[in-house]
């Protein structure tokens, strides 16, 4: 008896002896314990869970060379081998998140994105172009974001202390040469393009990516409309003319065509203007655009358009004290081409093409001013993603512009002429490290042939994310420009002109509720100077201007705290002086305001059936030059205000009536003032006020859609 249990405990201590006890612990990196891991041994049943603390220790009667695994859904399995003999065995174990580009940070330094795809924006497409008080205009719209400085006299855009002309437009990735209406000096222009016509737009105040030059403020990126889904008819009625437009499908393959006429005359005997019409704004516009699908992946893109506008305004004239008739025409053909394919599952190909003819001719006094532009950009993209977390872009493009102007007096004519042509290329690499991290490293290359200049442009930015709801990015690069038309026109011994950004932003989504703020420095060297010399002369001009750009930006967004309601709050505040142009030192620019801020809101009421909006703009006073001071730019405006509001009202499933008024309350908008070029007897610079053309704006509009089942509208296009 004493034999068997001898044998029996011999068996346990045995037994005993062949156990591993196997224990540890399993962390995220860089992002504490991980706790309901599974840890095992790959081919047994042995194994456990980590603790709430992330621990874990099970034993196992295995010997010799196994394999620990470790799994946690949204992190990658790790595996360990290690030597089973009986001996503890302690872990430390570090897990990385699975990567994913679609819950991946990305960087957001300086960009509002908005498309109807992505859902972490902080405006959509739709915001962009129906906000109230832009009147059916981007670059309107774009007014109500933080980093832009509205100039009622303008219209145009003038981003973080930049002049209007370092801001480029781009659509489907082709450069725009022209995207504002031509118009007379101190009169407000706007976009070119049917604000309808694109699906998503990205507007960059600064650090953009190398694909982007010839802008030292900002760029905006346009990307029209994909295949339509059905055939449809447009009839738009309003006050200031009628438009029609049409689609058609076919297999793979879709044609819009739209044909629009505007004419403010009737509507001028109507409101009383601030200006003097001698022939009101009249227009014609007729646009065209194609799309066809080619194989599984391509998507070629085809859209052109011609405008013809004039008007013949009575303009005093400070100099001869009299009234003189300014008169323009302009004509204006566009055409853009961009074609996108995909080859194997990586690599990604883009063509974009565009090409511009526009022709300005302006009479005044006798005296007749004709400018003619023709502009061409062709680009060639390349993207490929290398492995998930690594992506490599790249591409050329060439652009030509060729600028005539011809002023013509009843005793002589003047003629003036240039041709540039820039060719480019640009490389960068998007690195992500991890969900949390990404950055995105470039430069970018310029040869102008015209000024026989080079340029080497580097460009960083990156993104850290705090948690699934916040993030930090930045922005760093450098950021050349030609010189300006008025300038080039003259002399071909200047250099490039620079602008280094330094930007970092935080941005916080939560629950439909976005917060963004945002800080910059801009660092402006090289600018143009024009001297005392005769201003047809090459050596008047230099580069030997700079100045400088620093400022903060607020942007709040909430469409959950107002059932039915959305707003979104922006504020500004800059602090900018350059010394460039004529300026005899270095000055606060007259374009830019110290303080901005809009606030923008909007209600969707059911029972009635209604979309109602409002937009209220605060701009602090802007600078001016009085001749008759001794001081430069030491004039100040008066503080710019406007109320706009605007009404959509859905009579029938595919009709809508709308009504919108500018500046409801009748707010008094002044833009400084102008003087004569030569002073009177007593030595004195006669002035008058730069006003607006008139206290408000209204319109009412009906909009009707055809369609087979009827049920389709274009209330989408105006909410």
């Amino acid at each position: 008896m004493k034999q068997y249990i001898f044998f029996f405990l011999f068996l346990i201590s045995s037994s005993l002896l062949g156990q591993t006890v196997i224990s540890g612990s399993v962390k995220a990196r860089n992002d504490g314990t991980l706790p309901g891991a599974n840890v095992y041994l790959k081919g047994t049943y042995d194994g456990t869970s980590t603790d709430t603390e992330g621990r874990f220790s099970f034993k196992t009667l295995k010997t010799g060379q196994f394999t620990v695994s470790v799994e946690f859904l949204g992190y990658e399995s790790h595996s360990e081998q290690v030597t089973l003999n009986g001996k503890e065995i302690e872990l430390a174990i570090e897990l990385n998140e699975t990567f994913s580009k679609l819950d991946a940070v990305t960087i957001t330094a300086g960009t509002f994105e908005a498309s109807d795809k992505k859902q972490a924006n902080t405006i959509s497409s739709l915001d962009m172009i129906t906000t109230a008080g832009a009147a059916g205009d981007v670059f309107g719209a774009l007014q109500t974001l933080p980093g832009t400085t509205t100039n009622g006299e303008s219209g145009r855009l003038f981003v973080k202390g930049g002049d209007s002309d370092e801001s480029q437009t781009y659509i489907d990735g082709a450069l725009v040469h022209t995207p504002y209406n031509s118009t007379a000096p101190n009169t407000a222009t706007r976009g070119r393009f049917n604000p309808f016509m694109f699906k998503g737009t990205i507007f960059s105040t600064g650090g953009y990516s190398a694909e982007y030059g010839q802008a030292l403020s900002s760029v905006l990126l346009l990307n029209t409309n994909d295949m339509p889904v059905q055939d449809q008819f447009d009839l738009s009625l309003l006050t200031i003319g009628p438009e029609v437009a049409g689609t058609r499908l076919w297999e793979n393959g879709a044609v819009t065509a739209t044909l629009g006429y505007s004419n403010l005359q009737p509507y001028m005997n109507l409101v009383p203007q601030n200006f003097e019409w001698k022939k009101a704004p009249e227009s014609t516009a007729a646009a065209i655009s194609i799309r066809q699908k080619t194989g599984k992946t391509g998507m070629l893109k085809i859209y052109s358009s011609f405008d013809n506008g004039r008007f013949t305004l009575g303009q005093f004239d400070l100099d001869q004290d009299t009234m003189v008739d300014y008169g323009l025409r302009n004509r204006n053909f566009f055409v853009n081409t961009s074609f996108r394919t995909t080859i194997g599952e990586n690599l990604t190909l883009s063509t974009s093409a565009s090409f511009t003819n526009d022709r300005d001719k302006v009479s005044f006094d006798g005296n007749h001013f004709d400018k003619s532009l023709k502009g061409f950009h062709l680009k060639q993209t390349a993207a490929r993603e290398i492995t998930e977390k690594i992506t490599l872009r790249g591409g050329v493009e060439w652009f030509t512009r060729s600028l005539e102007q011809t002023y013509r007096t009843p005793a002589d004519t003047f003629v003036n002429i240039y041709d540039i042509n820039t060719m480019a290329a640009f490389t960068e690499a998007e690195l992500y490290a991890s969900k949390r991290f990404v950055t995105r490293i470039g430069v970018r290359l310029e040869h102008n042939d015209y000024l026989n200049r080079s340029s080497l442009a580097p460009r960083l930015t990156a993104a850290w994310k705090l948690d699934e709801t916040s993030q930090f990015s930045m922005a760093y690069g450098w950021f050349y420009q030609n010189p300006s038309d008025a300038y080039l026109i003259y002399s071909d011994k200047l250099n490039y002109e620079r602008a280094d950004h330094y930007t970092l932003s935080y941005q916080s989504t939560r629950n439909e509720r976005t917060l963004r703020t945002e800080i910059y420095y801009k660092d402006y060297r090289n600018l143009t100077k024009q001297g005392q010399g005769e201003f047809y002369l090459s050596e008047t001009y230099n580069n030997s201007g700079s100045g400088f750009a620093r400022g903060l930006d607020l942007f709040l967004r909430d469409k959950k705290s107002i059932r039915n309601g959305d707003y979104w709050i922006s504020y500004s505040y800059l602090d900018t002086k350059r010394n460039y142009k004529d300026y005899p030192k270095e000055a606060i620019p007259g374009f830019a305001s110290k303080h901005n801020l809009a606030v923008v809101y909007k209600h969707w009421f059911d029972k009635i059936r209604s979309y109602a909006g409002l937009n209220y703009k605060y701009s602090s006073p802007r600078v001016y030059n009085n001749p008759n001071s001794p001081e430069f730019n030491g004039e100040k405006t008066i503080a710019y205000h406007t109320l706009d509001v605007s009404w959509s009202f859905l009579y029938k499933p595919n009709i809508i009536f709308y009504g919108a008024v500018t500046n409801l309350p009748g707010f008094k908008q002044e833009f400084g003032r102008r003087y004569s070029e030569t002073p009177d007897e007593s030595g004195l610079y006669r002035s008058a006020t730069i006003v607006p053309g008139s206290g408000r704006f209204f319109i009412l509009a009906c909009f009707i859609t055809f369609t087979k089942k009827g049920t389709e509208n274009q209330l989408d296009k105006i909410q």
